[in-house]
């Protein structure tokens, strides 16, 4: 389903400020997996999955989804095969459209149909029962400002938005990093129903040691530009925080006092 094979990419390369941002990267996912992805600031994380959604180009390597070669394809065209939730609640939505108009656009995104005529009466029901899912009553403010809303009502939205057109590679970059621990809960808990339901193939960046082990078939850790470790299923259910912290001691050889020291 999504194959990074040599991917490779130095930033200001020539430059006393030079930086291998991502240093050989060969990464499968079959479909289904769900993989939490965690290391420190600067592990190259964020670089990665810009990577896979177009933001950025590849020096070297190549990019396959869903048998499709996307290494050279501009954002805006992967789009149609790439559900995204980013950190920052107030990205992903249109604060001054509609809560239905937002997910007008999104259902519309890979139909290559506008907003006109898009939100009739059959797709406002079936919006209001997909939105019954959240728990947040937002079913009965459809014509309410997405501006309007909190910060873990926008981000519950753009969840389900991103999951809309069931999309090949569903990538979730720090989702709950900015919302409080409640809300981080209710996001966290909808994440994997909604993957559940549809089989989505996920690709998760997270700052929670503890929620890169609860979610998810597969974790990864990065760190300065390569994946260090890569654990299946079977034994990442065994894993605890303190086990993580010594594959990293182990694999580089320094010591870890906490786990936000690794996960900066």
């Amino acid at each position: 389903m999504l194959k990074l094979d040599g991917i490779n990419k130095i930033f200001n390369e020539g430059t006393p400020d030079e930086k291998n941002a991502l240093d050989n990267i060969n990464l499968h996912l079959a479909a289904g997996d769900f993989v939490t992805i965690i290391g420190s600031n600067g592990a190259g994380k964020s670089t990665m999955m810009n990577m896979i959604s177009g933001a950025l180009t590849p020096d070297f390597g190549s990019i396959v989804i869903d048998g499709n070669d996307l290494t050279r394809l501009p954002e805006h065209k992967r789009a149609l095969h790439i559900g995204r939730v980013f950190q920052d609640p107030m990205a992903g939505t249109a604060p001054s459209m509609t809560i239905e108009e937002n997910l007008a656009i999104a259902y519309s995104r890979n139909t290559k149909r506008g907003l006109r005529g898009g939100v009739d009466k059959k797709r406002r029901e079936f919006f209001k029962q997909s939105l019954e899912k959240l728990h947040l009553n937002l079913e009965n403010r459809l014509t309410a400002k997405v501006g309007l809303l909190s910060g873990g009502e926008r981000q519950a939205l753009s969840l389900l938005m991103a999951t809309f057109t069931k999309p090949a590679i569903l990538l979730l970059d720090e989702h709950t990093a900015a919302l409080d621990p409640s809300r981080a809960e209710l996001i966290t808990k909808l994440t994997k129903e909604l993957v559940e339901e549809s089989n989505l193939t996920t690709l998760m960046v997270t700052h929670n040691m503890q929620q890169a082990l609860d979610l998810g078939n597969r974790l990864i850790m990065m760190d300065k530009g390569q994946i260090i470790l890569e654990v299946g299923a079977e034994r990442k259910s065994a894993l605890t925080i303190p086990d993580l912290m010594t594959e990293f001691e182990h694999i580089r050889g320094e010591k870890m006092n906490s786990d936000r020291a690794l996960l900066g």
